[in-house]
């Protein structure tokens, strides 16, 4: 996942397997319906994004899906959800299998999610913020019928800036609290996360989504990360200011977007909590996996409907 500095601080892992899935093909993968699965884990908050983003696009019948189990080893997500502990359209027990058909001896991170080839077993790309942008932009031939434009070509200067001020300080800075090796680097961590929160919820109480008054890529990349900060950020990433609970304007937007086809009913919480309490052993020796938090607030009406778009 990432290494220590001499500081202490986290540092991801941020080398990916950049090949692109175009409408041209022109890095040899064109988009064709039928020929590439999603494989994700509903544990994941970057895996998330891209199940959320099919869902939305209704990529769902020319882009399969394949779901790893919500725990994993040294080595690599398993398909332990499966009858046999294979993945039906790929036949592997480990995503591993797929990189290491394209890469032999692949030493970088076997991650979700990625895009795997089916007609070779091999992996295309785990490049997830790129595999998003490319699900909006170059598979448009086969979006749903009044599917939403998550990446607005008026909109992408500011997407993007918002996308990047957002992953530092909120999408990894979570992870960057809490595998901080030292009290500096956590509270300098902890510090930038709660600054950004508060800056969120500040651009947050005057309209309803992030970018441009509609549903955007920016939405869903904050989203992900909102709807594991109670269940496991606050605790188990000693990110615990407030819970999100507690933080009114957040707390409404996010259950806006919960309550909105192909965000809420994604989400696994039982994945997501077994995920980071059982593999973190290092945070939580133990393995014990939490009873809370009381999901039902999801559920509650909120007012965000109401305000500019």
């Amino acid at each position: 996942m990432g290494a220590y500095r001499s500081t202490g601080e986290f540092q991801r892992d941020q080398r990916y397997i950049t090949t692109r899935i175009t409408a041209d093909g022109r890095d040899g993968y064109p988009v064709e319906p039928g020929r590439y699965r999603l494989v994700v884990s509903r544990a994941c908050p970057w895996a998330s994004r891209a199940i959320i983003v099919r869902e939305l696009l209704g990529l769902q019948d020319v882009l399969s899906m394949g779901v790893c189990g919500p725990t994993h080893d040294q080595r690599s997500w398993t398909f332990d959800l499966d009858p046999g502990g294979r993945d039906p359209v790929l036949g592997i027990e480990r995503i591993q299998d797929a990189y290491f058909a394209r890469f032999p001896g692949y030493e970088r991170g076997i991650t979700v999610p990625c895009v795997v080839d089916v007609t070779t077993g091999q992996v295309v790309t785990n490049d997830y913020a790129q595999i998003t942008l490319d699900l909006s932009t170059e598979w448009t031939e086969f979006h749903r019928p009044g599917a939403p434009q998550l990446y607005p070509e008026h909109l992408r200067a500011e997407i993007d800036e918002v996308n990047d001020v957002v992953f530092r300080d909120v999408n990894n800075g979570v992870y960057r609290a809490g595998f901080a090796g030292t009290q500096e680097a956590y509270s300098s961590a902890y510090e930038r996360l709660f600054d950004r929160l508060d800056w969120l919820s500040q651009r947050l109480s005057t309209r309803r989504y992030l970018v441009g008054g509609q549903l955007t890529e920016a939405d869903i990349r904050l989203f992900t990360t909102l709807v594991r900060f109670d269940a496991v950020y606050h605790g188990h990433f000693k990110c615990n200011r407030h819970k999100l609970t507690e933080l009114p304007v957040l707390w409404d937007y996010a259950r806006d977007l919960f309550q909105t086809p192909g965000f809420g009913d994604t989400v696994d919480f039982e994945h997501i909590k077994r995920h980071y309490y059982e593999v973190h052993r290092d945070i939580n020796p133990s393995g014990v996996v939490p009873l809370g938090p009381d999901l039902s607030g999801w559920q509650l009406p909120h007012s965000r409907a109401d305000l500019p778009s």
